[in-house]
């Protein structure tokens, strides 16, 4: 006879991986050594899968990284700068410059030496090293010492348990454990003082609303999704050959130039008109600034904005030479004018092909919304940003873009746009476009797209006039094309929820990767991860280098 187990029973066994994951992952906040020589030793027992077991190590030392990094950046950092150690600015500012230039050494040692990861983190974070260089450096650390430490214990067990046990001593642990609670006192005696006031308020108001988390706390499940991908399909590296017309496929370090010259050659009524500034020198970029806009007749104003950029960063509408030549001392890096697309509407319309089919489809469509404030005659611009519901929650961004201006009275029913660039990141609102989606739309599109070489998946960023336009495939004009490392921006629709923004977005990847598969089928060869990892590098230091955007 056979014996049916209680359904309780059953639904435990169903979700005990699920729970022993979580406890590891748990556990890492604790002690993240401990917790993954624990997982090691499932593994050798068989009580727990690799995928299990490193996913949970591994996502939870990276993000416990992470948290050190944010407490000293965002709490840190602000005590410091209000309190009587103010006076020692000047030694703070030649250490950040040091840590510049050695961090990425320090950061990847400190992962081996015991007692150095707290602080080293800490300092990182005190020292404003830039955010995604510091996930970066660490994450690489991270999945190398986790599978390390996972691979050994399963393979020696006990001797490297004992290994392990001389190597952390107790008391590094408690000292790093003071240290933690000291920070943490100090953050919640910067938040309990600040609680009224308006930036802080703002920030705790935005985790509220998951479409204004900071990357690193929205973007861990698509890291882990990522994974797995690489997993199935054999090979991280894959999303840089499903474009192989575009440098890196579009994840890092593209030209924009290189792909609105396509677009202008083989589609010239749909796209705004561009070139790249030559010359080293603002007073030669000038000269070809000048050059450029008499031959092709470009009028101001005209956007120019960097050939190497990602989020909408650096993006400027110019009214007169003289921002022009602003701006070109502002930065060396390489500079594009284009024609104003005046629009006034703009959407982001993600498109992609697998590279053996004859059609492509359409995947999503962003309307962009671009936030205005009304006047009324007596409050400053400041004051009817932190007034309007949406808008107070991008006040420090508006703000920013607004300078000296925020103190400026509008006048009754006057408006006053407070972005430019259609990016969320830069404050812009997103709708999702799906009513705008036509097979008109998507026929142009794709005729558009097959004629662009090697492209088969990413995002364009069109200016248009009318609705009835778009939705008729006419009257549109590309300001932009982005590679693999696009967003369908529609997730960023207040309206939908964090787990059908999630669920687009782990749809898009498979995508990417799907197509990546077929084009490494057909021969061509991914990137490395140095190779990305330079490419990356040579951004962010150029962006560092990028004005405010409009």
């Amino acid at each position: 006879m056979t014996e049916t187990l209680p359904m309780s029973t059953g639904v435990m066994t169903e979700w005990l991986p699920f729970w022993k994951a979580a406890g590891f992952f748990c556990a890492t906040f604790v002690l993240e050594d401990a917790a993954a020589i624990g997982a090691g030793l499932l593994l050798a027992a068989g009580q727990i899968s690799w995928p299990a077991a490193f996913i949970a190590c591994f996502l939870g030392i990276w993000l416990g990284d992470a948290g050190l990094y944010a407490l000293a950046r965002f709490a840190g950092r602000q005590w410091f700068d209000r309190s009587s150690f103010r006076k020692y600015a000047a030694k703070v500012t030649d250490s950040e410059k040091w840590f510049a230039q050695s961090g990425c050494a320090i950061l990847i040692l400190s992962r081996a030496v015991p007692g150095a990861r707290l602080p080293t983190f800490l300092a990182a974070g005190f020292l404003q090293v830039p955010a995604g260089r510091f996930l970066f450096i660490t994450g690489t650390a991270a999945f190398a010492w986790t599978f390390l430490i996972l691979y050994l214990t399963q393979t020696f067990g006990t001797q490297v348990t004992k290994w392990m046990s001389h190597y952390k001593s107790s008391s590094l642990w408690l000292f790093g454990i003071g240290l933690l609670l000291f920070a943490a006192i100090q953050m919640i005696r910067h938040l309990f003082l600040n609680f009224n006031r308006r930036p802080v308020a703002s920030r705790s108001l935005r985790l509220t609303h998951w479409e204004f988390w900071p990357p690193w706390l929205f973007y861990p499940p698509v890291l882990l999704y990522y994974l797995w991908l690489a997993i199935k399909y054999r090979g991280a590296m894959l999303p840089t050959v499903s474009n192989p017309g575009i440098f890196s496929g579009g994840i890092v370090g593209e030209s924009k130039m290189v792909t609105l010259n396509d677009l202008m050659q083989r589609s010239p009524e749909f796209t705004a008109e561009a070139e790249l500034l030559a010359g080293e020198s603002a007073t030669a970029r000038l000269i070809s600034l000048r050059e450029i806009c008499a031959r092709r007749n470009i009028c101001y104003p005209f956007i120019m904005k960097p050939d190497l950029g990602q989020r909408g960063a650096g993006i400027k509408l110019i009214h007169s030479e003289s921002q022009a030549k602003a701006y070109l001392k502002k930065t060396n890096a390489g500079l594009l004018v284009q024609r104003f697309a005046e629009g006034p509407h703009e959407v982001g319309i993600y498109y992609y092909r697998f590279p053996q089919e004859a059609r492509g489809r359409i995947f999503a469509i962003t309307e962009k919304v671009f936030p205005v404030v009304i006047g009324d005659g007596k409050s400053t611009l400041a004051e009817l940003i932190w007034q309007d519901d949406r808008a107070r929650f991008m006040a420090e961004k508006y703000l920013q873009r607004l300078g000296a201006r925020q103190n400026e009275v509008l006048a009754r029913n006057e408006a006053q746009p407070l972005v430019l660039a259609g990016n969320h990141a830069q404050g812009c609102i997103f709708r999702d476009g799906s009513c705008l989606h036509t097979p008109a739309l998507e026929q142009r599109i794709d005729e558009i797209s097959r004629k662009v070489s090697g492209f088969y998946i990413g995002r364009y960023d069109i200016r248009f006039a009318s609705k009835e336009d778009l939705r008729a495939g006419t009257n549109l004009q590309i300001i932009e094309l982005n590679g693999a490392a696009a967003e369908a921006t529609s997730i960023y629709d207040a309206r939908n929820s964090l787990w059908s923004a999630y669920r687009t977005l782990f749809r898009q990847w498979n995508l990417v990767f799907a197509i990546g598969a077929e084009n490494r089928r057909r021969g061509c060869v991914p990137m490395t991860v140095l190779e990305c990892w330079r490419a990356w590098r040579n951004y962010t230091a150029l962006a560092a280098t990028y004005p405010t955007a409009d």
